[in-house]
């Protein structure tokens, strides 16, 4: 891309203006006035709809290209698919999780009472040298404030529930209109090339920009794909396990642990920790088994079905990942500690090319 006749390292302000743009809308709660937000809740709609197109847009090219079907069947199965998705999730999953946050909200005490019995019964069944009434006082404040932790979650989980009930309608909408968008989809992109290439000062710059979107597209597209994939799988797996071992909440925990799956490298772990509790105080003698259980999973993931789902696609050291998940979520949250990844990915290619164009031109420059 960065050939000798065409660049003049006008791709500096461009590579500024981006990451202004992406801070300023992952910022944009905070930094915009009372009299733009109302503009910009009646878009949401379109923000809907720019998503839920982006996700499916790669199923539909797939459906398309495999059975050579014209767009508006690609597109009309591929919705039908998403439907039939999105009702086995609102008519079995959800239910399943609401009914559980219910009945532990319900029973948190007497779970509490008797995960505490246990610990108890326990402790005082070792032939051991130890402080049992020291370790009885300890495990109790612990099952406490494990059972507070879990109250202000179930409640934290309700609240946040009925702020998405409210968001319904919006989402319905822009359901409705990402389907013109694929419809429309290749006469929407050219469009927004030519904005392009009437706003940027030359044509040299606009064709890096393009391609630059086009090298982000590719990265984001990929890797939100697969790693949507790879945590539904391992939820499922998840269920399955936990089904097998005969696991209270397994839907709930299942859902858990594949939800905070998405976020790269700190997720598994995050995932576990609510397990953990939630298991040690329904059935604490499962506690321990289950926590196993999830680790190994995860090790499979990491090791065997992640590689295999996403490949080589983000080519960075789990050290450089590591970073980037950290300060993504210290500074964005938990969507920046999942969009950090492909992020850091494409600083990575065009911090190559940039070294391998400087590169070229020093030896130009000392062979001459």
């Amino acid at each position: 891309m960065f050939k000798k006749h065409n660049f003049h390292f006008n791709w500096l302000p461009l590579i500024l203006i981006s990451t202004v743009s992406i801070m300023l809308i992952f910022n944009i709660r905070s930094i915009l006035s009372e009299g733009i937000r109302p503009f910009l809740s009646v878009l949401t709609p379109f923000f809907w709809a720019f998503g839920v197109a982006y996700l499916i847009n790669p199923l539909m090219m797939l459906i398309e290209k495999r059975f050579k079907l014209k767009r508006a069947f690609s597109l009309m199965i591929s919705y039908i698919l998403v439907i039939i998705c999105v009702y086995i999730l609102i008519a079995i999953i959800v239910p399943t999780i609401f009914d559980s946050l219910s009945e532990l909200f319900s029973n948190l005490s007497e779970y509490a009472s008797s995960a505490e019995s246990w610990i108890n019964n326990t402790l005082a069944s070792m032939n051991v040298p130890l402080d049992l009434n020291h370790l009885n006082t300890s495990a109790t404040e612990f099952i406490s404030k494990t059972s507070t932790l879990l109250s202000n979650i179930v409640g934290s989980l309700l609240t946040q529930t009925i702020k998405i009930t409210s968001s319904v309608v919006k989402f319905v909408f822009g359901f409705i209109i990402s389907i013109y968008m694929l419809m429309d989809k290749e006469t929407l992109i050219e469009g927004c090339k030519k904005i392009i290439i009437a706003v940027m000062p030359s044509e040299k710059s606009s064709e890096l920009f393009i391609s630059f979107m086009a090298e982000a597209h590719n990265i984001f597209s990929r890797f939100i794909i697969g790693k949507i994939i790879d945590s539904l799988i391992i939820g499922v797996l998840c269920y399955i396990g936990l089904l097998l071992m005969g696991t209270q909440y397994a839907v709930l925990i299942s859902f858990i642990v594949g939800l905070t799956n998405m976020i790269p490298y700190f997720g598994p772990f995050i995932g576990m920790i609510p397990a953990f509790l939630l298991t040690l105080i329904v059935q604490p003698s499962m506690a321990i088994w289950v926590l196993l259980f999830i680790f190994i999973l995860q090790q499979f993931d990491g090791w065997y079905l992640g590689p295999k789902i996403l490949g080589d696609q983000v080519g960075v050291s789990p050290l450089f990942i590591i970073f980037a998940v950290t300060v993504g979520g210290g500074i964005f949250g938990v969507l920046g500690m999942f969009l950090s990844v492909p992020i850091i990915a494409l600083i990575k290619i065009y911090t190559e090319k940039f070294i391998e164009y400087r590169l070229e031109n020093k030896k130009q420059n000392f062979s001459e």
